[in-house]
């Protein structure tokens, strides 16, 4: 038989419930009895206390003792008017019910003790001076507390009482059981209570967890806007938070993924569609086959062949398998080289190339240097091809015991403040200044990120002060690790 999950609620908490009341009852219970006891003991003791005010006077009257023994029912009188005024009435009416008549009582005590022995009546002791038994049970006198009855300045006897260990009162048992009956409806109701209160309770919990089960295979099956309401802040809600932004994410990569495939898919379709139409060209006799239009159907393979390289090298990096042979070098002369590089190219486009790199203050990390020259030819070529002529490319570089700072700051065209984040997204160009008329296939700040982020450092897209694109990118030095 399957036991759904709003059943295993509810029978926990209604096991949970009723083990409670039952720990509970019981507790209630023996506290009671036992509060009850010591209260009928402190009854009992003022009735002695009443008893041996009567036994001294009447002591002092007669001189002796032998007014107990020569009438029985004198000592029997004298327990009698230490009854309890509503004792008293009790025991008349049930005395009047029953028709039951009192036992005279014998003159030797130890006849008395033959019914009820728990009684307060056969639990009271009175001894002589000399501590013989005159009334009451014959027991060891350990355990009795002894009251000394004192007449006309010497000690006449003494009075005790053997301390209750049950309730033995029809009065008081009558009490008794009805509180216990009390307890009992009391605990009865509460776990109907709390089984009535535990079904909605287990429906509302299990309604929040299957719909988080619910939008769970609408999002195996692919449905990544599925969401839960998350509007709790316990462990629930938590879970609901976290699964929307698990879903939220998923969304955001499916969308990523296909943005993808569109644009790998145009941009492999420009270059073969420019290659096609020339071929065709040139089969058909439109165009003569001359050094010149070799040269373009060569740029058109090259260009093709610069774009899948780079989608490999990013293939590369996703998985993990892009190689870096690390070791310590001086980020400054590795930077310093790749300027050198570039500078004859700058010269040619009438674009000012300006670095300021600290001279004789190394900057040592842990890096693979060939990939070091790849990001700086990278973002190099970058500036190259997107800032205008008679414009400036200023290079600057710093740092403390902790990390190496380089900035590349360009001049106009400049890039619109809300597509800076999307710089170093894949295939990812900003409309036109920076297109594809001026080449490139949108993987260069894409490839960039990675080399950073695998020699665990940091590069942002910041608003130039010259007009154009500042890329700021941040090393850790040798032993230490960027946060």
């Amino acid at each position: 038989m399957k036991i759904s999950i709003t059943q295993r609620l509810f029978l926990a908490f209604l096991l949970a419930t009723c083990t409670l009341v039952a720990v509970m009852f019981f507790v209630m219970k023996i506290s009671f009895d036992r509060g009850f006891l010591r209260y009928i003991n402190n009854i009992e003791q003022a009735r002695i206390e009443d008893l041996a005010d009567h036994l001294e006077h009447a002591y002092s009257e007669y001189g002796s003792w032998d007014f107990l023994g020569n009438d029985p029912l004198v000592w029997r009188k004298l327990l009698e008017q230490t009854v309890p005024e509503e004792q008293r009435a009790y025991r008349n009416d049930t005395r009047r019910e029953t028709g039951a008549h009192a036992n005279q009582m014998s003159r030797f005590p130890r006849r008395l003790f033959g019914r009820a022995p728990h009684t307060f009546e056969r639990r009271v002791v009175l001894l002589n001076a000399d501590k013989s038994l005159l009334f009451g049970p014959d027991r060891p006198l350990e355990n009795i507390d002894l009251r000394s009855l004192e007449a006309q300045g010497r000690t006449i006897g003494y009075l005790g009482m053997v301390p209750p260990k049950h309730i033995v009162d029809p009065l008081q048992l009558r009490f008794v059981e009805k509180q216990r009956k009390s307890f009992a409806l009391i605990a009865l109701i509460t776990a109907a209570a709390a089984a009535l209160l535990s079904i909605p309770l287990a429906r509302r919990l299990v309604k929040r967890i299957t719909g988080v089960a619910a939008a769970t295979h609408r999002l195996a099956a692919g449905d990544y806007s599925a969401r839960v309401p998350a509007e709790a802040s316990d462990e629930l809600g938590q879970l609901a938070r976290d699964f929307n932004s698990l879903a939220q994410t998923l969304e955001k990569n499916e969308q990523l993924r296909r943005q993808w495939v569109a644009d790998i898919s145009h941009e492999l379709r420009t270059p073969l569609a420019v290659l096609r139409g020339e071929i065709e060209s040139l089969q058909d006799g439109v165009r003569p086959l001359s050094p010149q239009s070799m040269a373009m159907l060569h740029g058109e393979v090259m260009h093709l062949s610069r774009l899948v390289d780079d989608l490999y090298q990013l293939s590369l990096a996703d998985i993990g398998a892009l190689s870096y042979r690390k070791e310590p070098i001086d980020l400054a002369d590795n930077l310093a080289a790749s300027i050198e590089s570039f500078r004859g190219e700058f010269e040619m486009q009438g674009i000012r190339l300006v670095d300021e790199i600290p001279q004789g203050t190394p900057f040592i990390i842990e890096a693979d240097e060939r990939r070091l020259h790849q990001l700086f030819g990278n973002l190099l070529e970058n500036s190259l091809r997107y800032t205008d002529r008679d414009g400036e490319l200023r290079i600057r570089m710093s740092g403390d015991k902790n990390r190496a700072v380089v900035l590349f700051q360009d001049s106009a065209p400049g890039v619109p403040d809300d597509k800076l984040e999307r710089l170093f997204d894949r295939l990812f160009r900003v409309e036109r200044s920076r297109s594809r008329a001026t080449g490139g296939a949108g993987l260069g700040l894409a490839m960039c990120k990675n080399i950073v982020e695998a020699h665990d450092g940091t590069i942002i897209a910041l608003p130039s002060p010259l007009g154009g694109l500042g890329v700021e990118i941040v090393f850790p030095l040798k032993g230490q690790q960027l946060s």
